[in-house]
């Protein structure tokens, strides 16, 4: 099969041409949206990434280019319009899972930066101060931790953070029994956001949790609490955490993710002026930590993000049961 894979890095061609057999790949460095669907002229499946648009217009563009297969080489499926892709006929499948263990580590690390400044010691170090004022932490042992979804990579989260001694809250619409029989505590939103030291979301992003984190919600938080997002940047609403960060009620915000990060995010922005008021903000914040989401950003997770992709491509020109489809 001839594949348009949109937004490519040169990681994607590494792993996709170690393990493509059969089919026959067209690069592209363009995201896929309304104005690029015609790039997929000629092909019969596109494969995208988090950041590309794939609503009506542009699944109106690829159906007339004769596209019946979208695969996504992520988990995430909140860019698409799933109901459009049903009334055109078009296949999505999706790497449900790749390496949940890269992503909750990730969560970790930027914890543990966070906590103990050890990217602030790292650039002192190299100035030759070696002076410990203001890199103060805190012992992780004993807090409490709350897990805001409970899903692979949720459950990864929380079993680490049970390995440093914390208490952990979760909440979830359905609790997780392995994770209960260990000691995780399920309970509201509201009562895991008042009596956690540390919050890390790794929820989906919907309709229901567009926005989670909220000027109300945040408000309950207690003040100077920790909040960690690798998940989608919709979940929070960046006007009320950068008002919750200058007001100092919110202590500590680590993200990979953002929520107008498509025009950001896996490019090299370093040599232009950057039009985002909300991230020049965010990084001006000392307290403040983003990376550019990097979290699924390790060798196992690149491999089997390769081989489920090809794997769904391959099912569904073969006619095969698709493992992996997803459904409106």
């Amino acid at each position: 099969m001839r594949i348009a894979f949109f937004s490519t890095q040169s990681y994607d061609r590494q792993f996709f041409n170690r393990f493509n057999t059969l089919h026959e790949i067209v690069y592209l460095d363009a995201p896929l949206n309304a104005q690029t669907a015609a790039l997929a002229a000629g092909t019969a499946a596109v494969c995208v990434f988090v950041n590309d648009k794939l609503q009506a217009d542009t699944l109106e563009m690829l159906n007339l280019h004769g596209i019946r297969l979208i695969a996504l080489r992520c988990a995430g499926y909140n860019n698409i319009d799933l109901e459009s892709a049903q009334k055109l006929g078009i296949t999505i499948v999706r790497v449900p899972a790749y390496s949940p263990h890269a992503v909750a580590e990730h969560a970790v690390a930027l914890i543990m930066t966070l906590n103990r400044k050890t990217h602030k010691a790292y650039n002192r170090i190299r100035e030759g101060n070696f002076s410990l004022e203001k890199l103060d932490g805190f012992d992780l042992y004993g807090k409490t931790v709350g897990v805001i979804g409970t899903g692979r990579i949720g459950e990864s989260f929380a079993k680490i953070m049970l390995g440093f001694g914390c208490r952990v809250l979760a909440f979830d619409i359905i609790p997780h029994k392995d994770l209960q029989a260990r000691g995780v505590e399920y309970m509201s939103l509201i009562n895991l956001l008042s009596e956690s030291k540390v919050i890390s979301l790794h929820c989906p992003l919907n309709d229901q949790t567009h926005h989670l984190i909220n000027a109300e919600t945040l408000s309950v938080m207690q003040r100077g609490a920790m909040l960690i997002n690798t998940s989608r940047g919709g979940l929070i609403n960046t006007a009320d955490v950068i008002e919750a960060l200058k007001k100092g009620h919110l202590g500590y915000l680590g993200i990979d993710v953002y929520e107008q990060e498509e025009n950001l995010f896996f490019y090299d922005r370093s040599g232009e002026l950057i039009d985002d008021d909300d991230i020049l903000r965010l990084i001006s914040f000392p307290n403040v930590l983003l990376t550019s989401h990097q979290g699924f950003f390790t060798e196992e997770a690149l491999i089997q993000i390769a081989i489920t992709t090809l794997g769904n491509i391959t099912d569904f020109e073969a006619g095969k049961p698709l493992e992996n489809v997803v459904s409106g």
